[in-house]
């Protein structure tokens, strides 16, 4: 049986995905997708990496978040709580 870490990663080398999906997949909550996320990103092994589509604003497509390996609760350009999540996919 393959720990939620090495599932994660097999979803990823897949199909991007994004942490609620990842978490709807496992039945895990997304705060704690995140954490194992930071785990898998530090594991992969030197022909791969996680890469990070970062989240956006919805409203005013803003982009530039500073950690792009969490969900931000809004955007801090137009303060809209209506931010895409990153996805996440391992290349």
């Amino acid at each position: 049986m393959e720990t939620t870490r090495q599932q994660i990663a097999d979803q990823l080398r897949a199909s991007p995905a994004t942490a609620a999906e990842l978490g709807a997949a496992l039945s895990l909550p997304p705060s704690t997708v995140y954490e194992h996320l930071e785990h898998v990103a530090r594991s992969v092994d030197g022909d791969e990496s996680v890469l990070v589509s970062p989240p956006t604003c919805r409203d005013c497509g803003f982009d530039g978040f500073d950690d792009p390996m969490n969900a931000p609760s809004r955007c801090p350009a137009c303060r809209c709580e209506r931010v895409a999540e990153p996805t996440f996919v391992i290349r």
